[in-house]
């Protein structure tokens, strides 16, 4: 099974120091990890750190993988090429690094990404047509339908409306534990964190604040320093966390 372990990882751009001291206990596949921080806390660069595209200091360490690309990432941009239909875009992002030649598999995984996020009806749709949700959609369809034994998303229901968000966050849930995946999440919305991640990362202005089971991580403490409001967690009569803002600091 797969496993990230990060240790005193930094990054910069230039002589920027963007990221320093980021460590956690090795996560394991199976798990859903929010990624939790304010605007510009650095946690799209972290993601860029993981994946190898930026350098710096400390340890990126993945073990338990046999793949060639065990790491797939959807950014917060997934872009827009008219030329492509939804059904192309996401062919192309499973031969990436493979064969030119197009195997039965490659076209049944594409297939299978479409339905698992219930968007083979835009297949033969040209991505420029889509709205900003279906394009992030399309997204991560992209980053799934390379079976990574680790999935980074970043902030991908920013533009989804409330049904798909819960959607998406609960087929997350459930590949993670079936494909025995680490997926990683940046995410605002906290309560969306608490109901459906195993794990949370926090950072702020770049440093390492807090890594460990979301319920543990997210409390009115964490809150008040990390996002500046008033806060606390409460179940419901389901049992479930919910979030419950006071106001700002």
């Amino acid at each position: 099974m797969v496993t990230l372990e990060l240790n005193e990882v930094g990054a910069r751009y230039g002589r920027r120091q963007i990221l320093t001291g980021i460590t956690t206990p090795p996560l394991q596949g199976g798990q859903v990890v929010a990624l939790l921080g304010p605007n510009a806390a650095g946690k799209s660069t972290l993601f860029r750190r993981i994946l190898g595209l930026l350098k710096g200091s400390g340890d990126v360490r993945i073990t338990g993988t046999s793949s060639s690309r065990p790491v797939a990432y959807m950014p917060q941009d997934t872009g827009v090429n008219a030329v492509l239909t939804v059904y192309e875009s996401v062919l192309l992002a499973r031969m990436q690094g493979r064969s030119l030649k197009v195997q039965q598999q490659d076209l049944e995984e594409v297939e299978r990404a479409l339905r698992e996020l219930d968007i083979m009806a835009l297949s033969e749709r040209d991505i420029s047509d889509l709205s900003g949700g279906q394009r992030q959609l399309v997204g991560a369809a992209q980053a799934l339908v390379q079976a990574p034994d680790i999935l980074l998303l970043d902030e991908p229901t920013s533009a989804l409306d409330l049904h798909r968000q819960i959607d998406l966050l609960s087929i997350l849930g459930r590949l993670a534990r079936e494909r025995r995946m680490l997926v990683i999440v940046a995410i605002h919305d906290i309560g969306h964190a608490l109901r459906f991640t195993d794990q949370a990362l926090v950072i702020a202005n770049g440093g390492f604040v807090a890594c460990g089971p979301t319920p543990l991580v997210v409390t009115s403490e964490m809150l008040r320093d990390v996002y500046q409001v008033i806060a606390r967690v409460e179940n419901c009569t389901q049992g479930q966390p919910q979030l419950i803002v006071e106001a700002a600091v």
